[in-house]
């Protein structure tokens, strides 16, 4: 028996109960056993990010699994769905099982995505029902994302039959083709070509209509406009299976960030206006937007370091989601809201039983200081990667301990 006492939840003070990895009980006082005092600190269901990319196999030099889960431990993320554009693509069961084979080492938990289609060109469906019966929790072409409506819909027909999600990078290929940043007034001051907004909007809204003919469930990644969370709204209304999450730089940053942190800012899909982070914020409040995840992608610092249209898209997140969804999210929705759709809400989505903190659930629990004040140091991340735009950010809300299956994995030092 083990058990972390003085925990506030909800306002309360409670004694979490844990034995063999599972929470026995909450609330009254616990006796015997180990005890780990969490006086003074917060305590909530460990964090589920349903869009990291690990990097392995074939890229460990940005980030592997091991690093990444040390850094998801950090963040308080203590599930983790990583995405399938490695080298090899993760496309078969076989990738799948190596994936799952090196989770056994990582500190938190690792659930596999598998490629929509073989080598993610978009052209023929992999075999979802063995991807499935391998361990694959949903499926992605992600930053390749399928670009013939006929083999999208073919795909989601599959993954319908399959009950598998698909989880849809939604950007037309041929509108973005060269571009940088957000197709706007930065980008022409930049002279850079821009990528538009109806590039991720046309998408969204074709496969909104696939969801609903179909009948499968599909996850919009990332979104970043506002218009296509209003298409994602109106599609729910329609009654498609349909839901979508954004990430922290969506409703943090505005294409403006270019200006001053170059590549570090360049993301795909990019850094839109002041308008479109209002209604991505408007959004998450009114329970459009479904989750917030990371898409961390991890670059080299050589990577990065090259001009922004040359440098690779993607920025870093795993150990700033909790601080940064907390901080800009506080003062629009309470707090149990915000840690829900980092934790409940993927969970429920990827159908993972995680995410929940109650009696019988594995005991994956952070303790966190809500009001403690600190600013974002990439130098002392865990992952190897450096690529944040959010260096120097001041922040509220810290994560101290991490726990997974009752066993601690991180501490705040």
């Amino acid at each position: 028996m083990f058990a972390v006492k003085n925990a506030i939840l909800n306002g309360e003070r409670v004694d979490i109960a844990i034995e063999n990895g599972k929470i026995v009980s909450i609330g009254g006082e616990c006796r015997g056993g180990e005890v780990f005092d969490a006086r003074g600190l917060s305590v909530c269901a460990g964090l589920v990010d349903m869009h990291v990319h690990m990097r392995e196999p074939g890229f460990e030099y940005k980030e592997d699994i091991e690093s990444a889960s040390r850094a998801a431990a950090a963040g308080g993320v203590t599930s983790a769905a990583c995405m399938p554009n490695t080298k090899p693509v993760i496309e078969d069961s076989r990738g799948v099982e190596y994936v799952l084979e090196r989770a056994k080492k990582a500190a938190v938990n690792v659930f596999p995505i598998a490629a929509v289609t073989f080598g993610q060109k978009g052209e023929k469906i992999t075999d979802f029902s063995a991807l499935k019966a391998a361990g694959a929790v949903a499926l992605s072409d992600d930053g390749s994302p399928v670009q013939n409506a006929e083999i999208a819909r073919q795909a989601f027909i599959e993954a319908k039959k399959q009950d598998m999600l698909i989880i849809s990078h939604c950007e037309d290929a041929n509108m973005v083709a060269g571009g940088v940043f957000n197709a706007g007034e930065i980008s022409k001051r930049l002279g850079l070509k821009g990528r538009p907004a109806s590039a991720e909007e046309v998408m969204v809204a074709r496969d909104v209509l696939l969801a609903l003919e179909t009948g499968a469930r599909v996850h919009i990644a990332h979104v970043s406009t506002a218009r296509s969370a209003e298409i994602i709204r109106l599609g729910k209304k329609a009654g498609a299976a349909v839901s979508c999450e954004t990430c922290p730089q969506y409703f943090w940053l505005t294409e403006e960030a270019a200006l001053e942190k170059g590549s570090l800012a360049r993301v795909n899909p990019p850094l839109r206006t002041q308008r479109d982070v209002e209604g991505i914020i408007e959004a998450i409040c009114d329970g459009t937007i479904d989750a917030i995840a990371t898409d961390h992608a991890p670059h080299s610092a050589q990577e990065k370091a090259q001009p922004p249209e040359k440098a690779p898209s993607g920025m870093i997140g795993l150990e700033t989601l909790f601080a940064l969804s907390m901080t800009g999210l506080g003062r629009y929705m309470p707090a149990g809201e915000i840690i829900k759709r980092m934790s409940a809400a993927p969970a429920a989505l990827l159908l993972i039983d995680k995410g929940e903190l109650r009696p019988g659930a594995d005991a994956d629990i952070i303790l966190f200081s809500p009001d403690e004040e600190w600013k974002i140091d990439p130098d002392k991340f865990f992952s190897k990667a450096r690529n944040t735009p959010f260096g120097g950010t001041k922040v509220k809300g810290r994560v101290k301990y991490t726990f997974v299956r009752g066993e601690k994995v991180y501490e705040d030092k």
